[in-house]
């Protein structure tokens, strides 16, 4: 089982959004392709922001989204 859960990762992402306002995140697949480009990113050089010995680079990606280290921004919010 992974851990932490999806539904886990999704409340954590979408915990600084105000009642009535869309969730930043809506899906499972929000949730895998954020951890997938920052999982890219670290295997690209850049230093992971939760460093625990052995840690594989997805699994660092995951551990920064649930302790809210990097955050899933929206394509209007990107630019």
């Amino acid at each position: 089982m992974i851990h932490p859960s999806y539904t886990d990762l999704m409340e954590v992402v979408n915990s600084d959004v105000e009642q009535g306002e869309q969730p930043v995140v809506q899906s499972r697949y929000s949730i895998v392709l954020a951890t997938a480009k920052r999982a890219r990113q670290i295997i690209a050089g850049e230093e992971p922001l939760v460093k625990k010995d052995g840690q594989k680079p997805l699994s660092a990606a995951v551990d920064e989204l649930y302790e809210g280290k990097v955050k899933i921004v929206g394509d209007e919010e990107e630019e």
